[in-house]
C-alpha cells in the first residue's frame, strides 16, 4: 500500500510541473547554446576540419552556411533531451522511493538513486544521441578519417532506419560504455560543490552563501567535472559517430588509442573550450529558467511546490 501510495506521488501534479519545468528550462538552454555545442562535437570528432581553434571553426561554419550551420541537427538533440530529462526525473523519484521507504534520506543513498537512474537513462535514451550526433555531422563526416559514416539523412526517421537497415541495431547502442562511465559526472559535480560550500562558509564566517557565490561555486564545480571526465566524453562522440558498416564496433581501447596515435594526450582534451562555455551558460539559464516555470505554474495554480 505504501509503495502505491508513493508512485501516485512520484506520478502527481507537483512531479509533472518539476518535470516539464526541467525539461523546459533544458530547451530554452540548449538552444540558445546548441551553436557551442556543434562546435565542440565537430572538434572532437572531425580529425580533417580545418580549423585548428574554436574561433577558427566558428568562422568557418558561418562563411560556408551561414546560421543554420550552428543549427544542423537541433531537433532530434531537443526531442532526445525532453526524453532524457523525464526519463531521468521519473527513474529518480521512482528509486528515491524504493531506496528511503520510511527511513531518514542521506547523501549516499541520493548518490545510489542518482547513478541507478542515470544508467537507466543511458539505455534508454542513447539511440537518440547516437542519431542526433550522426544528423549534427553530415557533411563534417564525410571528410572524416576516423572512419565516420558519409550517409546522407533525411531527418530522425530516416536516420534510425538507415543505421538498424545497413549497420544494426547494435549500432544504435555506440558509446554506451562511455555514457555509463560519465554517470559519475553529477556525482564529482555533487562532491566538489559540497566541499566548496563547507570551505567558503569557514572562510567568510557566515551562517549562509550569497546566490552569486553559490552560482560560483556550482560553476567551479561543474567546470572540475567537466575537465575530469572529458577525455570520456570525446571517446563517446567519436563511438557514437563511428560507422561499422560490417565491421566490428569501435572499442574505448581503439578509439583512446587511435585518438593518442593522431593527435596525442592534447587530443583528448580538443573542443573543452566549447564545451566548458556551453555547460557553464547552459547550467545558469537552465536553472532560472526552470526556477521561474516552476514558481510561476505553482503560484498561478495555488499549489504550494516541493
Amino acid at each position: 500500500m505504501a509503495l502505491i501510495s508513493g508512485l501516485r506521488d512520484v506520478l502527481s501534479y507537483n512531479s509533472l510541473v518539476h518535470a516539464v519545468a526541467g525539461a523546459t528550462g533544458g530547451f530554452t538552454a540548449m538552444t540558445v547554446f546548441y551553436p557551442l555545442d556543434t562546435v565542440r562535437v565537430i572538434l572532437q570528432v572531425d580529425d580533417e576540419a580545418k580549423a585548428k581553434s574554436m574561433i577558427q571553426l566558428i568562422r568557418e561554419i558561418f562563411e560556408k552556411q551561414g546560421i543554420k550551420g550552428f543549427y544542423k541537427g537541433w531537433f532530434p538533440v531537443i526531442s532526445s533531451l525532453w526524453c532524457s530529462n523525464f526519463v531521468y526525473f521519473y527513474s529518480y523519484n521512482i528509486l528515491k522511493l524504493l531506496f528511503y521507504g520510511k527511513t531518514k534520506p542521506t547523501p549516499w543513498k541520493d548518490m545510489g538513486a542518482a547513478s541507478l537512474a542515470g544508467i537507466i537513462n543511458v539505455y534508454a535514451t542513447t539511440p537518440m544521441w547516437v542519431v542526433n550526433t550522426r544528423l549534427k555531422l553530415q557533411g563534417s563526416l564525410a571528410r572524416m578519417s576516423s572512419g565516420g559514416s558519409s550517409e546522407h539523412y533525411q531527418g530522425m526517421l530516416d536516420c534510425f532506419s538507415k543505421i538498424i537497415k545497413k549497420e544494426g541495431v547494435a549500432t544504435l547502442w555506440n558509446g554506451t560504455g562511455p555514457s555509463l562511465i560519465l554517470v559519475c559526472n553529477p556525482t564529482i559535480q555533487f562532491v566538489v560543490y559540497e566541499a566548496l560550500k563547507r570551505r567558503f562558509l569557514k572562510l567568510l564566517r557566515v551562517p549562509q552563501l550569497g546566490s552569486l557565490t553559490l552560482f560560483l561555486i556550482a560553476a567551479i564545480a561543474k567546470a572540475v567535472a567537466t575537465l575530469l571526465t572529458y577525455p570520456v566524453q570525446m571517446v563517446q562522440s567519436r563511438m557514437r559517430a563511428h560507422s561499422r558498416n560490417g565491421d566490428k564496433p569501435m572499442s574505448i581501447k581503439d578509439c583512446v588509442y587511435q585518438i593518442l596515435r593522431n593527435k596525442g594526450p592534447v587530443g583528448l582534451y580538443k573542443g573543452i573550450e566549447a564545451k566548458l562555455l556551453q555547460t557553464i551558460a547552459m547550467a545558469a539559464l537552465m536553472f532560472m529558467t526552470y526556477e521561474r516555470i516552476s514558481m510561476s505554474v505553482f503560484t498561478i495554480m495555488g499549489i504550494r511546490g516541493r
